[in-house]
């Protein structure tokens, strides 16, 4: 047979093409029993492959699916366990908020004049009514001394006229003047006495211009930087004036929250069930402030389809200024007694929302759970849990259903997202596993949390793989080294990307990574 290969004809008989062929059949399967036996004797599958291959068991061994006692399945899977517990669980609302002051004034002088004197410090606090400057006197003195003088003398007069109409009076009841003469007199002393009434306003306003040269404070707060200097002229124009007074004690937070919550939130306020909000930090790893809802905005936002909120904070230690950016937990209701699990628990496949049970003979079942409400690190459920059951926390992508395992660690409440022991060294679970032994100081629960987020093993390190991504953080030596990872890896993401993943549970986080990593594998075997 002939073929034609970079412009050149070769000649090959049929014999050694079919030789060829198979070599190259007996090859691919050799390559392919060798997979075959390497995955799936050795239960090293994902937590994917897991969900789909129990689906294609539904029928036949239950919702999961079980294996056979010679896949390979008899191996204890070492996992870290959490305690099922029946508590409160709050139904909050994450939001991010802007505090914002209840009252802002800009202090303006009210006359022009020359500056003379300051009488505050620049961020202190003052009282409303305080006197913060002086402005120059002279000329509203001597406008002052002007309108005195011309009270007194159309006063005069007045008094003068009035003399005069009851003289004239006398007269004319002896019929000895004219009647018109007293009716001249009388529309003078008139005519005088409202010349007194204007002298007597202008002074007044003489007066009330001299007291503005005392500056005053509208309100009482916190004053920010001056505007102006001594010795310049401050006019009542000037749209900067002289300083600006803030006031946030109390304060207040603006936030918005999704439309599908306004039934719940109007049905509280119009009761008067208080709305408790909790204010953090940036970070999320300190509660700045406790308030409660005041007022909501009369109009949904229709292009994001929020509505605005504000709630009143006591702000006494000054822990919140106006435009700092917070965000905001808003608890719209409790579930009492509710059967909650830790947060990491809880799993998501192709047959829905599920937790890895413990049995007393060390085998996990998957169980279906419904959410309810996420508070913290405790989530709630509505499942056929009991309280004080156990449930796989870390090792749950190497599991199906009868899965053998070995609870290296039973992990509580104050770190049940975290692999890592709060003493700063390695967990039992990581030694098992194969994760490196690096030491590190003691952190708080917070930051616990969030190393356990990204450096938690990944179900790779046992086969002496390597996984890619900020979570894969030990398979390189030591812990600075992953935080610099992951800090690379969220400055190459836009900064939308970047804020939606900080703002990711758990869950969502590793299944974001996830995702990133199975398009990463498809495209380099493309």
């Amino acid at each position: 047979m002939k073929f034609k290969i970079f412009g050149k004809n070769y000649l090959v008989s049929s014999k050694r093409l079919a030789v060829f062929i198979g070599v190259a059949l007996l090859t691919t399967g050799l390559v392919g029993g060798w997979f075959y036996w390497h995955t799936v004797s050795n239960g090293s599958d994902n937590s994917n492959s897991s969900i789909s291959s129990s689906a294609a068991n539904w029928g036949s061994t239950g919702m999961w699916g079980s294996r056979s006692p010679g896949s390979g399945f008899g191996r204890p899977q070492p996992v870290s366990a959490g305690i099922v517990r029946s508590m409160d669980v709050r139904h909050t609302i994450n939001a991010l908020g802007t505090m914002t002051a209840l009252n802002t004034a800009t202090v303006r002088a009210k006359v022009d004049a020359e500056l003379k004197a300051l009488h505050f410090k620049e961020g202190a606090l003052v009282k409303a009514g305080q006197v913060l400057a002086d402005l120059d006197t002279q000329n509203l003195d001597v406008q002052l001394t002007q309108a005195q003088g011309q009270l007194e003398r159309d006063t005069a007069q007045y008094k003068n006229a009035l003399v005069d109409q009851q003289r004239y009076k006398d007269l004319l009841a002896k019929d000895a003047i004219a009647a018109q003469q007293v009716d001249t007199q009388d529309a003078l002393v008139r005519q005088l006495k409202g010349t007194v009434l204007i002298d007597q306003g202008l002074l007044d306003s003489a007066r009330l211009q001299l007291s503005y040269t005392h500056v005053t404070a509208p309100i009482s707060g916190r004053v920010g930087l001056k505007q102006v200097e001594i010795g310049n002229l401050v006019r009542s124009s000037d749209p900067n004036g002289l300083v600006t007074i803030t006031q946030f004690q109390p304060i207040a937070a603006v936030f918005a929250v999704p439309e599908k919550y306004v039934p719940t939130i109007q049905r509280k306020l119009h009761k008067g069930t208080p709305l408790p909000v909790e204010v953090w930090d940036s970070e999320l790893s300190k509660q700045l402030a406790i308030g409660r809802v005041s007022l909501t905005d009369n109009a949904i936002d229709i292009s994001s389809g929020t509505l605005k909120l504000k709630a009143i904070f006591d702000n006494k230690d000054e822990s919140l200024f106006p435009n700092q950016f917070t965000n905001i937990k808003l608890q719209l209701d409790v579930f009492e007694n509710a059967i909650a699990v830790p947060s990491a628990a809880v799993q998501r496949g192709a047959l829905g929302t599920f937790v890895y049970v413990i049995h007393d003979d060390s085998t996990v079942t998957p169980q279906v759970v419904k959410l309810l409400a996420l508070d913290g690190e405790w989530q709630a459920v509505e499942a056929d849990l009991k309280p004080g059951s156990r449930v796989v926390l870390d090792g749950a992508d190497r599991l199906r259903a009868q899965s053998k395992v070995e609870v290296i660690k039973t992990i509580d409440a104050s770190a049940v997202n975290s692999v890592i022991n709060s003493g700063g060294g390695v967990s039992d679970f990581d030694k098992k596993v194969g994760a490196p032994q690096t030491s590190q100081p003691a952190q708080s629960d917070q930051a616990r949390h969030s190393a356990s987020l990204q450096l938690k093993p990944t179900g790779l390190e046992g086969r002496g793989e390597s996984s890619s991504g900020p979570e894969a953080g030990s398979g390189s030596g030591s812990v600075d080294e992953a935080e610099a990872r992951r800090a690379s890896f969220m400055q190459r993401l836009p900064p939308e990307v970047a804020e939606k993943v900080r703002a990711m549970s758990p869950e969502e986080r590793k299944a974001f990574f996830q995702k990133m990593r199975e398009r990463r594998q498809q495209s380099k075997g493309e």
